[in-house]
């Protein structure tokens, strides 16, 4: 059986990591990024659970939560938000949340709650998972963007989604230059200072990770990006 998710999150990239995290793990996905359009797609999804980000376009996920809970009372709803005081956290839970997960997050808890969550709804948990993975090998590491770990000769490591997704984007690029700009629109949505130093932090953790590869490195080209030669 698979169940079905409605998935409310403005921010492109993110939605695309956990959409395909989520469908990886035997789950049907609707992604919906403006809060206007939530109740149209309720209608037509009829969904198991839903996701809802706080911040987005038109109506908040608290409003949203609400207007779900008037409709289904018992429609499991998780929070999944950057937004990280305790009052954020206790709204959450009192206009409707049943969870509350902050970001960032990994993907392997987000499938732990929201199966935690099915089965305090009394939904069967068994789903069945198809062959979905998105794995890159390049030199002797491999890359699982799903799950967002990166193998070495090291070990297993855990990476952020920018991180991930900085990788990825180099190694479909391996060997040419990924320009600056196109990384930080893409993965940011925005070219400012201040994602340009962030990154910058995280392709410093990258370099970290796959020093010890002699096959494999990142160049940097200065005011144009990056090239992996591997």
């Amino acid at each position: 059986m698979s169940f079905k998710v409605l998935y409310v999150e403005d921010e492109p990239f993110l939605s695309r990591i956990v959409s395909d995290g989520l469908k990886s793990s035997g789950y049907i996905v609707q992604v919906v990024g403006d809060g206007n359009l939530v109740m149209d797609a309720y209608g037509a999804l009829q969904p198991d659970i839903c996701i809802l980000d706080i911040m987005l376009p038109s109506k908040d996920g608290y409003v949203l939560a609400q207007e779900l809970r008037a409709i289904q009372q018992d429609l499991p709803i998780i929070f999944l938000s950057a937004k990280v005081l305790t009052e954020d956290v206790v709204k959450g839970f009192k206009v409707g949340g049943n969870d509350y997960l902050k970001k960032p997050f990994s993907m392997e808890e987000l499938l732990v709650r929201l199966e935690a969550l099915l089965q305090r709804f009394g939904r069967n948990t068994t789903i069945t998972s198809p062959e979905l993975s998105t794995i890159y090998s390049f030199g002797h590491c491999q890359l699982d963007t799903v799950q967002q770990k990166l193998k070495t000769s090291t070990g297993e490591h855990s990476l952020s989604f920018k991180e991930s997704a900085l990788l990825e984007m180099m190694i479909l690029r391996k060997n040419d230059v990924l320009e600056r700009q196109e990384a930080l629109l893409k993965i940011w949505g925005d070219d400012n200072y201040y994602n340009t130093r962030s990154m910058d932090v995280f392709m410093t953790h990258l370099r970290k990770l796959l020093k010890d590869e002699p096959d494999i490195q990142i160049m940097n080209l200065r005011s144009i990006g990056y090239k992996l030669i591997c």
